[in-house]
């Protein structure tokens, strides 16, 4: 006896099938009129196939009334489609099936976006109509894409040893860089769970208990501002944690977990073999980012002490650097050759981004090597223009741009200007993926606003040259065991070993203006657990929505994520976030004191 719904999915027909009465269920994705005849493309998650009903088929008369997105149950006719109408790109495109009933399950309303053909549409309609959204073609293959990664990733994990573990969603409040979602507690009133920005505290906490390796998919909340590689509210992240470690321990064991997804769902694009590490105060001179783009072969020098020099008399420069400023040069390969406009409009650009501008010298062939043009180049002496040259791998053909400014200023110029040239010039390799870690990232930076030293990356890593290095070095010239891996421009993944001493935690801690009472108060459990026999262990966690959408080919998360809120962070299709019952409020002890209305 047949199913009541299908004896077939809509991608399961071929040739062999040919003669068969069969049974189909699925969405009318297309439907064409030829000359009388109706071909109604019926789709479900598996596929498509072609159906085809004719005048002399009794189910006609229904067929004519099908409208897109209707849902129907077919039966019909396996047979060969005639010669010269085959579709070799579709898996069922050697047949068609003979409609002879047709049976409507569910009717469709008149669509207010259509699901056939990816074309772009209004991001308040996609995400109010998610449901609809999802049923094209290439958004039900991202998410299809992204559950195959997650598998591999977790096989990948456990075939190393690793164990996954759920830690809790509802936790307390912690330092981790954002702001925190906070849950109101009904039975504790004036009290409040956090949602966990990540489970950093839980996964050290399953070291001590002794459970060695650890991984989870792990869902990550954050209340900050939306940004396009970075969702609003929440994300997972490929979470691990191992104890007896060395930085070059998690190195062995993560670099193939990564290197291997991008292998297998990278459509036979290179991936890098041996991830190359670059220390981050290298990265931030040569690339001008953490997350350095290494598709792009140009690599910035700085110049600073060519521009103090005495014989040089280009003030504009000269005066930023009295200040402590620094002057960073960006090649441009081939750029000689360029119009004028191509370098004002890199000029326009840089002042569009706050700066003064991008200072330029081109250089040109000359009887004694290349001569310096532009109006830069007669501030600066011949010795001074081999020495950029050298410093900046420049040859006749070439030109230089410059970034003058304090240097974190100058750094996040250069590298922007950097990735704008490289695409410009068309230096910039397509088709791959160049990964990479970056390595020793300084433990504390300054913070100017609050005149102090702050945690620059995540507060419990090792520092290294441990609690001496914390007692006896300037803070601002330790580096941590932090590493982070970067992927075509975007960081991936981020860790660190651990500081497992709870006198090294304190100290470390206490570097940064808390107290060991505030340590006490903050993360009492992990204080409190480092007393009692804590082993060395480290850990890092891969941002599996940005891994996905590198892999997808796409440029923003909201095209590999199921239910994504808008980048106001609200979620149109089920309405949050929604104002609560006044009956909510108070059984939370909770009165609202709402700002005035602007």
């Amino acid at each position: 006896m047949m199913h009541r719904y299908r004896s077939h999915t809509c991608g399961d027909l071929r040739e062999t099938q040919a003669d068969e009465t069969i049974r189909l269920s699925g969405w009318c994705h297309r439907i064409r009129d030829h000359g009388g005849v109706l071909f109604i493309d019926l789709r479900d998650h598996y596929g498509m196939t072609q159906c085809v009903v004719d005048p002399d088929s009794a189910a006609f008369p229904l067929a004519e009334k099908l409208r897109s997105e209707w849902v129907v149950k077919i039966d019909g006719l396996v047979r060969k489609r005639p010669a010269g109408t085959e579709n070799p790109e579709m898996p069922t495109g050697l047949i068609e099936v003979y409609v002879t009933e047709i049976e409507v399950l569910g009717p469709a309303a008149e669509l207010p976006m259509p699901v056939f053909g990816d074309v772009d549409y209004p991001e308040d309609i996609r995400l109010k109509y998610r449901f609809l959204d999802l049923r094209r073609e290439k958004l039900h293959k991202n998410i299809m894409l992204r559950g195959k990664v997650v598998d591999s990733l977790r096989r990948r994990m456990k075939e190393q040893g690793f164990f996954e573990f759920q830690t809790p969603i509802l936790t307390a409040s912690s330092p981790e860089g954002a702001r925190d979602f906070l849950v109101p507690s009904r039975i504790h009133p004036g009290k409040f769970y956090a949602l966990p920005q990540a489970p950093q505290q839980y996964k050290q906490l399953l070291m001590m208990a002794g459970f060695d390796r650890y991984f989870q998919i792990a869902p990550c909340f954050r209340d900050e501002d939306p940004r396009a590689d970075r969702l609003p509210g929440e994300f997972y992240q490929l979470d691990i944690e191992m104890s007896f470690v060395t930085q070059e321990d998690i190195f062995a064991a993560m670099e193939p977990v990564i290197r291997g997804a991008f292998e297998e769902f990278g459509n036979g694009q290179p991936v890098t073999q041996v991830f190359p590490r670059i220390p981050y105060a290298e990265a931030m001179l040569k690339y001008g980012s953490d997350k350095p783009d290494l598709r792009n072969p140009l690599v910035i020098a700085d110049v600073t002490d060519l521009f103090g020099r005495d014989d040089v008399t280009f003030n504009a420069f000269k005066n930023v650097i009295k200040k402590g400023g620094v002057v960073r040069a960006i090649p441009a390969t081939g750029a000689a050759a360029q119009p004028r406009s191509f370098f004002d409009k890199l000029n326009d650009w840089a002042k569009s981004e706050g700066a003064a501008g991008l200072g330029y010298v081109i250089f040109e062939g000359g009887d004694n090597g290349p001569v310096g043009k532009g109006p830069i180049a007669k501030f600066l002496p011949a010795d001074v223009q081999a020495a950029i040259i050298a410093r900046a791998d420049l040859k006749a053909g070439d030109a230089v741009f410059f970034a003058c400014d304090i240097e974190e200023k100058a750094a996040k110029l250069a590298g922007a200007a950097r990735l704008r040239i490289g695409h410009e010039l068309g230096l910039s390799k397509t088709g791959v993926f160049e990964l990479c870690w970056i390595v020793d990232f300084p433990m504390y930076e300054w913070n100017e606003d609050d005149k102090k030293v702050d945690f620059s990356h995540n507060p419990f890593s090792m520092p290294q040259g441990g609690l001496e290095a914390l007692q006896q070095q300037d803070p601002l010239t330790i580096k941590a065991f932090q590493y982070d891996i970067a992927c075509n421009g975007y960081e991936i993944a981020s860790g660190g070993i651990r500081n497992h001493r709870p006198e090294a935690m304190v100290k470390a801690f206490e570097i940064a203006g808390y107290g060991e009472e505030t340590v006490v108060e903050r993360f009492g459990g992990m204080y409190r657990a480092f007393q009692y026999g804590a082993p060395p262990h480290g850990g890092m966690a891969a941002g599996i929505d940005r891994i996905i959408m590198l892999l997808a080919g796409v440029q923003n998360l909201r095209e590999i994520s199921l239910f994504p809120m808008n980048q106001k962070a609200e979620d149109l299709l089920m309405g949050a976030p929604s104002e609560a019952t006044t009956k909510q409020l108070r059984e939370l002890h909770i009165r609202l004191n709402l700002p005035e209305p602007k």
